[in-house]
C-alpha cells in the first residue's frame, strides 16, 4: 500500500495540509526500513501468535497539542493496508490532557507493533512543536503579532513541521530559498552593503517579497527608504523596537529575531513588530510524550 492508496480519511487531510503523498510515503518507508534494518521484528515474531488481532490506541501521557494525526495513521495504513480500521479520534491542532486518545487502530497485532514505533515518533515529535508553539502564541494573546517559524528544521521533514506548527496557531516563513528573499548579513558582505543587496533582489526577482535583516537603525532607515516589504530586526532590544516601528509608520512589516525567549515574547509582541521568529520551535521542542496502549480483541 501506498500514499495514492491510502483510505480518503487519511489521504484528503494530509493533501489538504499541502503535502505530497508520495513524500510522506517515502519518508514512512524510510521510517520503517530503519527499525527493521533488513530483518525482523524478533520480539513480536517470537511472542505473538501470527493470527492474533488487537486494537492498538495512541495515547496522550501529558498535556499538550495533537499534530500528525494523519501522518501517524498513514504509517498504520501503510504497515496494515485495508486490513485495518483506523480512527483519527482527536484532530491536529486539538489541545490534549493525559489520557487522552489521538489514533486508535484495529488488525492484526503483528503489524500493529511493527508501526507502533515510527508512528509514535511522528506523532510525539510533531505534537511537540505544535505545543511548544501554542505556548508562545498563547504568550501574546491580545498584542496583534505572530509567532512564525524558520528554516531550521530537520532535514526532509521541513512540511511537516512547518505544518506542525501551524496546528500550534503560528504561521510560517518561506518553505524554500525559492519562495522568497532574505538578505542576511553575509548578503550584505557580499554585496557591498544592506540597500545595494536589496536593489539586487528587488531587480532580479521584481515579483517576489524581499525581507531584509538590519542590526541597528541606521540600517533600518536605509533598507526602508529602498522599499523593503519586510525587515528583520537582529537582536534588538524592546526599546529599539518601539523606534523601529515608529519610524516605520506601517512602510513595512517588522520581525523580531535574535535571544527571544517565552519570559520576554509578551513584552517584545507588545512594541508593535508584526511578527516574532522563534526558530526554537523546530529545532529545540520537546517531544510530547504519547504511548500506545495494546488491547486484545477477545
Amino acid at each position: 500500500m501506498s500514499g495514492t492508496t491510502w483510505p480518503k480519511e487519511i489521504s484528503d487531510p494530509l493533501v489538504a495540509a499541502g503535502f505530497s503523498l508520495d513524500a510522506v510515503s517515502s519518508l514512512i518507508t524510510m521510517a520503517l526500513d530503519e527499525d527493521l534494518d533488513g530483518g525482523v521484528d524478533v520480539t513480536t515474531v517470537a511472542t505473538v501468535p501470527v493470527d492474533q488481532r488487537a486494537t492498538l490506541d495512541l495515547v496522550a501521557r501529558g498535556a499538550g497539542v495533537s499534530a500528525g494525526a494523519p501522518v501517524a495513521a498513514a504509517v498504520f495504513a501503510e504497515v496494515c493496508g485495508s486490513d485495518a480500521a483506523i480512527t483519527i479520534v482527536t484532530p491536529d491542532g486539538t489541545r490534549v490532557e493525559p489520557g487522552t486518545v489521538i489514533l486508535s487502530v484495529t488488525g492484526s497485532t503483528h503489524e500493529l507493533l511493527r508501526a507502533e514505533r515510527p508512528a509514535l515518533n511522528l506523532l510525539g515529535h510533531l505534537s511537540g512543536i505544535a505545543t511548544a508553539t501554542r505556548a508562545w502564541v498563547d504568550a501574546i494573546e491580545g498584542t496583534g503579532a505572530s509567532i512564525r517559524d524558520t528554516r531550521k528544521t530537520t532535514p526532509g521533514m521541513r512540511r511537516l513541521e512547518k505544518y506542525a506548527v501551524r496546528c500550534g496557531g503560528g504561521v510560517n516563513h518561506r518553505m524554500s530559498l525559492s519562495d522568497a528573499a532574505l538578505v542576511k548579513d553575509n548578503h550584505v558582505v557580499a554585496a557591498g552593503g544592506v540597500a545595494e543587496a536589496f536593489d539586487l533582489v528587488r531587480t532580479q526577482f521584481p515579483g517576489l517579497d524581499v525581507e531584509v535583516e538590519v542590526d541597528s537603525l541606521d540600517q533600518l532607515d536605509e533598507v526602508l527608504g529602498a522599499g523593503a516589504d519586510l525587515v528583520l530586526l537582529d537582536n534588538f532590544t524592546p526599546e529599539q523596537m518601539r523606534e523601529a516601528v515608529r519610524r516605520t509608520s506601517g512602510r513595512a512589516r517588522l520581525e523580531a529575531s535574535g535571544g527571544l525567549s517565552l519570559d520576554v515574547a509578551a513584552e517584545v509582541a507588545s512594541t508593535g513588530v508584526d511578527y516574532l521568529a522563534v526558530g526554537a520551535l523546530t529545532h529545540s521542542a520537546p517531544v510530547l510524550d504519547i504511548g500506545a496502549d495494546l488491547r486484545q480483541e477477545s
